[in-house]
């Protein structure tokens, strides 16, 4: 019965890691869609900043009321890690700027192929055929379901190119720094979280006056937008840490492939709260090849052979410590 338990504990966790991810996701979607369109704060990189300062203060707390435990993560990875991630930030804020709309969503489903490709370059996994097949059908639905206008200029291209490599190393090297030195979801944000949030905090302004002429500083502040803000930020928690969780139990691959659950989500919302324009059969087609893709990919994926790790690329530093929540990174042949 133990290994039984053990497995259902693991899916059950498993689930609630995702669902926490989603809920977060699509209510800061939900939150900065009103932000922004409604009450015209337009400064994406320094609100991202924030968020950042708002959970490097969650981890300081919880480090100081002993919920999270001392731990080492070298300079060389860290700045590199924080490359990665301010780049892809930057990038698909400019990739949105200077292009169409349905080249960024061809853009963000790019980030797949090109996960799949540093998993199966740096950790030697293979894939099987009804895995690749789901991951295409996936691709297919989410596709048809938000891709509209199609249009690409040279500066626009690069800038897309920049923003897909830079969030698929970003996402690879999460799961990445936890498997090789054992760290927890709340162990790597306390790492990470306060470089982030310095960095973008002092580039933001220069970034956000380039991409919408348009200073943070004179922002008309009033009491109702420093509460969508705020609330943005508290909720900018909960997705930080729910993408370290759910990459550190699965994957980035898997991550991406799931993570267009949220773009389905977010359609809906969007159509019931802000009108159903757009809302026609071949986008509900879309959708419902997506979710199929989804489920499929669940199932196939974990059948024997369906993604497996052929060999390791990464000692695991067993002298570090797990943080609050410690993640499945146990070495197993299976992915």
């Amino acid at each position: 019965m133990a290994p039984a338990n053990k497995a259902d504990r693991k899916a059950a966790l498993d689930v609630a890691s995702w669902m926490f991810n989603v809920v977060t996701s699509v209510g800061i979607i939900m939150v900065n869609k009103a932000l922004m369109a409604t009450h015209g704060y337009s400064f994406a990189t320094t609100l991202t900043g924030l968020h950042f300062a708002a959970t490097t203060i969650m981890t300081i707390v919880l480090r100081w009321l002993g919920y999270v435990q001392p731990s080492h993560l070298p300079v060389p990875d860290l700045i590199k890690f924080v490359i990665f991630a301010n780049l892809s930030i930057v990038g698909m804020n400019v990739s949105l700027m200077w292009n169409s709309v349905g080249f960024y969503q061809i853009a963000k489903l790019c980030m797949i192929p090109v996960s799949c490709f540093l998993e199966v370059l740096f950790d030697k996994v293979r894939y099987s055929r009804n895995t690749k097949l789901s991951i295409l059908v996936v691709l297919i639905g989410v596709a048809v379901c938000t891709i509209t206008d199609v249009s690409v200029n040279a500066r626009g291209l690069v800038a897309a190119t920049i923003a897909v490599w830079s969030t698929a190393l970003q996402q690879y090297y999460v799961h990445y720094l936890q498997r090789k030195y054992s760290l927890g979801s709340f162990n790597l944000l306390g790492h990470t979280a306060p470089l982030q949030a310095a960095s973008l905090l002092l580039l933001g302004p220069f970034v956000d006056y380039w991409l919408t002429r348009r200073r943070v500083d004179t922002y008309d502040y009033n009491i109702i937008s420093v509460f969508f803000i705020t609330l943005s930020c508290i909720i900018a928690i909960g997705t930080n840490l729910s993408q370290f969780i759910c990459i550190g139990r699965f994957t980035a691959v898997s991550f991406q492939v799931l993570g267009h659950m949220k773009t389905i989500f977010v359609l809906v919302l969007g159509f019931f709260l802000f009108g159903r324009e757009g809302l026609n059969l071949h986008v509900i087609l879309g959708m419902i090849m997506a979710v199929i893709g989804m489920i499929w990919y669940g199932n196939a994926s974990a059948k024997p052979g369906g993604k497996e790790r052929r060999s390791y690329s990464i000692p695991i530093d067993k002298s570090q410590k797990d943080g609050l929540l410690t993640e499945s990174g146990q070495p197993d042949e299976k992915v």
